[in-house]
Order: structure tokens, then C-alpha cells, then sequence
């Protein structure tokens, strides 16, 4: 075993013995480079890898965080402040959904199940404690509906109710009170629907409680105040505005864009700039219209649909009247057939009813939210290459286009608009647009001469380069040209005539086979080429 071991020994000293000291130092080093690198990758995948699970946390979220994972046997780092947990990424998901699920991130408020969850006395609770408790879980529950709101990051709610008098009116008793305090993510601005929101919330959540009697505090120290609130001065006027504004806005941009893509299939990308200016009317008008039409329009009348016609008619020779002469007197009746007439006596009795149905409409118009009052375009065109300006023919063009746009817009304004004002509504000039340095010079990134001026660097690079390493391998040739042959080698000799014993012969050639196997192996070469 000993003996087959000292071989491998020798082999691997001999290969090893055929590299020059060069080859060994650049064997040596990458060897030493491989393991390394395989350390160090075998390092990194066995970390742990952490990921942060839960995030502005109070310590009272945090201490039942950690106690949840001591006692599920997770890891998990805490952070410096306290307030963020990392656990390992593979078990990240399952951890969050065994704490939500467990209702442990209560953000610092506690809700009716966990202060009426358990009770101080076995017996119960006094009247007072009650109170105590009942109020504290009602500003816990309104901090939790706040905090699960879009944006909102933290909330303090500090809710009055008063004492209940039995003998007041529902409309006598005194009102509840809410002051609130939130915190926004960072970035985030809430609008005035979601102000609205939070009042809506915070006013159902509590007994008793008007809008009035509410008030929000952000974090900024600036207060946050619902549409009608003090008379609507600070609510709904603001978010009118800021509604207003943000929809001219948009209307001003969208036909901006509107105008810089058509036109820059006419003049080429980048070389017109848009300016537009509008006026809008936001009056938002409610009509209701009660409408009577006739059916038959021609004739003016409706549809029949009841008709009644009553006829009479009497025949007969007239009777002496008791009242004196016909037609004399104070009691005679003008016409009636006096007692001496005796011709006959007729008369006729027509009464005729329709009824007619006629076009009843009823109409509520309520107008779009806007109308576009005035407008103006201004256009601004970078002229060609080697002019001074655009020639006439495309000015009349683009300003043609501009009109018909201004023109359309305008249609619902009210006033009517002739060829003369809509040209003052839009102007077109032409001017080179100011550039900075880099591009005025030609040197910007999509210049070809930059590109150029690469190639021709690296090009450049290149040859320098490549001469270098021809200098370099021409030295190493000279260099080894000027090294002086080796001397050829002695090889040992043995005195075999001066030796009679062969067990000496035998040890001297084990000795040199050991010490020297290079000189050994020649020796063997030397003898068989003397046979």
C-alpha cells in the first residue's frame, strides 16, 4: 500500500516537474480562483434570505409579531427603530396571512373584541368601567375603518359622548364630538371625495354625531374639511375650483396634442410647439319642459277618442197662454204664443262633445358639464433646413386647420364667430428653436459624427492594441533567443568494475531512482543506447 502511494507520489511529482514555473503560478492561481468563487456562491445561496413582512408597526403590534414567531420557531430580524419585521423570504407569505388571519396588527387600537373579549371581575363590570371600556374599543374600531382606508397610514380618534338625559327629546340631547388625527403615506394627498369619505364614516360609525362636530387633523397640522362644512367656504368652493382647473387643464392639453400630432406629419417630428389657451364655462344648467303638441299638425287637432251628439226636436200648434198678449208685459215671455195663436209651432235642440288627446312631452335637459367660451391656438414652427422661414403656402395651410379647429370647438358657445375673428383666434410663426450646446454643436447621441468618432476611437483602440502585443511577444522572442542553451546534461556514473557486490549496485541504483529519478530515468536511456 505504502509502495503504491510513493508511486502516485512520483507520477504526480514528475507531471508536475513538466510545467515551468510560469505555468505553475497561473495553475496555482486559477485553482485557487475556482475554489474561491465556489465558496463564496456556496455562501450565498446557504444565506438566509430576509424579506421585511410587516412595516410601520407600534410596539405593541411588534411585541405579539414576535411572540407569534418564538413560538412558531420562524426567525426573523427586527429593525433598528422597532417598527419593520423581516422574516425568511420562503416563509414570508405564509406569516402574513397567520397574522392577519389572527388579528394581531391592530395598529396600536383595540376594538370591542379585545376589550370585551375578557372582563376584570368574575361578577362583571361596574357602570363606570363600562364606559371606560365602551369608549376606548369605539375609538379603537374608528382607528381600524380609517387606517384600512387608501392611503392612510396611522390614525388617532378621541370620540365625546355625552351622558343620556332621559328627560330630553331625541332632537334636545346633546350632540357627540370626534376629533381626528391622520397620518398619509408618504406621496399620498387625499382628495375631496376621500375627505368626504372620512367624515361619512367617522359620522355613522358614532351615535349622535353631526358633521359639524367633527374635525381631522392631518399629521401636517393642516386641516381637512368636508364639502358644505362652515358654509362650504373652505369645502366645496376649494374642491370646485380644483376640479374646474384640473378639467381645463386637461381640455387644454388634449387639444394641444391633438394639434401637435397632426401638424407634425406636415412640418416633421419635434418642430412645432403648441401653446393653447381656453375659457370654459362650468354653469351647469337643469331644464324641465311640459310640451303640448297636436297630433295632426296640419289641421291642428288631436286624435278623437269620445264623442257625444244630442239632438232634439219639437213640433206642435200653440196653446193660449194664461199669462196675457205674447210678448207684452212684465210676465209675458218674448216669443211664447199668446192665447189667440193657433199656428204650429216648432223647435230644434243640438249639442255635440269630443273629447281629443293631444301630444303631451315632458323633458328634463340637464347640459354637459362645460362649454367651451373662447379659445386660441398659437403655433410656434421650427422652419427647414437652410430657411428663414415658412414659405406662404404652408402657413396658409396650417392656419386654415387651426381655424376649423377653433371654429368647431366654438360651435355650442353661443356667439357667432365669421372668417375675420377666428383669424385673430390663431397665429402662426416661425422661428429656430434654441438648443442647448451640445445639440447646437452636432454633438448629441444620435449625431452620426458621435458614432463616427466612436468607431473610429475604438478602431483606433484596437490597433494600439494589437501593436503593443506584437512589441511585447517580439521581446519575448528576442529574449528567449538571448538566453543561452542549456548544457547538456551529466548524466551519473557508476563504476561497475570497481564494485563486486551486486546488493551495492542495487542500493546505489534505489538511491539514485529516489534522490534523483530525472538523472535516473537518462541513466536507463544512456545504457540501453549503448546496447
Amino acid at each position: 500500500m505504502n509502495e503504491r502511494i510513493a508511486q502516485y507520489r512520483e507520477r504526480i511529482s514528475q507531471y508536475w516537474n513538466h510545467f515551468t514555473k510560469k505555468q505553475k503560478t497561473l495553475l496555482i492561481s486559477t485553482v485557487s480562483i475556482i475554489l474561491l468563487a465556489i465558496i463564496l456562491l456556496t455562501m450565498q445561496f446557504s444565506k438566509t434570505q430576509y424579506e421585511v413582512a410587516f412595516t410601520n408597526l407600534d410596539s405593541t403590534d411588534a411585541a405579539g409579531i414576535i411572540n407569534y414567531l418564538e413560538t412558531g420557531n420562524i426567525p426573523y430580524q427586527l429593525s433598528a427603530d422597532g417598527k419593520s419585521i423581516s422574516v425568511p423570504s420562503t416563509q414570508a407569505a405564509r406569516a402574513k396571512v397567520d397574522v392577519g388571519s389572527q388579528g394581531i396588527v391592530k395598529n396600536g387600537s383595540i376594538g370591542f373584541a379585545g376589550t370585551f373579549g375578557t372582563t376584570s371581575s368574575p361578577i362583571g363590570m361596574t357602570d363606570n368601567e363600562f364606559n371606560v371600556k365602551y369608549k376606548t374599543a369605539l375609538n379603537g374600531e374608528v382607528e381600524q375603518l380609517l387606517t384600512n382606508m387608501q392611503g392612510v397610514s396611522g390614525a388617532k380618534v378621541l370620540i365625546n359622548l355625552p351622558a343620556e338625559n332621559v328627560f330630553a327629546s331625541p332632537d334636545e340631547q346633546e350632540k357627540a364630538s370626534a376629533s381626528v388625527v391622520l397620518s398619509f403615506k408618504p406621496g399620498f394627498r387625499p382628495d375631496q371625495g376621500a375627505i368626504d369619505g372620512y367624515y361619512n364614516l367617522i359620522k355613522t360609525a358614532v351615535p349622535n354625531l353631526p358633521v359639524e362636530n367633527i374635525t381631522i387633523q392631518s399629521s401636517d397640522d393642516s386641516e381637512l374639511l368636508a364639502t358644505g362644512k362652515n358654509g362650504g367656504k373652505a369645502g366645496s368652493l376649494t374642491g370646485a375650483v380644483s376640479e374646474n382647473m384640473t378639467l381645463q387643464k386637461k381640455f387644454e392639453n388634449d387639444v394641444r396634442q391633438s394639434v401637435q400630432q397632426f401638424l407634425s406629419r406636415l412640418t416633421g417630428p419635434d418642430k412645432i410647439n403648441v401653446l393653447v389657451a381656453s375659457k370654459l364655462n362650468f354653469d351647469q344648467v337643469s331644464q324641465k319642459e311640459n310640451l303640448v303638441t297636436p297630433v295632426d299638425t296640419e289641421n291642428m287637432k288631436g286624435i278623437e277618442i269620445s264623442a257625444q251628439k244630442i239632438q232634439k226636436s219639437y213640433t206642435g200648434k200653440g196653446t193660449p197662454a194664461s199669462g196675457g198678449v205674447s210678448g207684452t208685459g212684465q210676465t209675458d215671455v218674448p216669443g211664447y204664443p199668446g192665447s189667440t195663436s193657433s199656428s204650429d209651432t216648432s223647435s230644434d235642440e243640438s249639442t255635440s262633445t269630443i273629447n281629443y288627446e293631444v301630444n303631451r312631452i315632458s323633458k328634463e335637459i340637464v347640459q354637459s358639464p362645460y362649454t367651451v367660451k373662447d379659445l386660441t391656438i398659437n403655433v410656434m414652427v421650427e422652419p427647414p433646413a437652410g430657411k428663414n422661414s415658412l414659405d406662404q403656402p404652408t402657413q396658409d395651410a396650417i392656419q386654415n386647420v387651426l381655424k376649423n379647429i377653433v371654429a368647431s370647438y366654438l360651435a355650442d358657445s353661443g356667439t357667432t364667430y365669421t372668417d375675420t375673428d377666428l383669424a385673430k383666434k390663431v397665429s402662426v410663426f416661425s422661428q429656430a428653436f434654441q438648443t442647448d450646446s451640445a445639440s447646437q454643436s452636432g454633438l448629441s447621441l444620435a449625431s452620426p459624427m458621435v458614432w463616427g468618432i466612436g468607431a473610429a476611437l475604438l478602431l483606433a483602440g484596437a490597433g494600439i492594441g494589437y501593436l503593443i502585443y506584437r512589441r511585447r511577444r517580439n521581446q519575448d522572442e528576442e529574449i528567449e533567443e538571448d538566453v543561452p542553451l542549456a548544457m547538456p546534461t551529466e548524466f551519473p556514473s557508476i563504476n561497475l568494475d570497481s564494485i563486486t557486490n551486486e546488493n551495492q549496485v542495487r542500493k546505489q541504483l534505489e538511491t539514485l531512482a529516489k534522490k534523483k529519478p530525472d538523472e535516473f530515468v537518462n541513466l536507463l536511456r544512456t545504457w540501453l543506447a549503448d546496447e
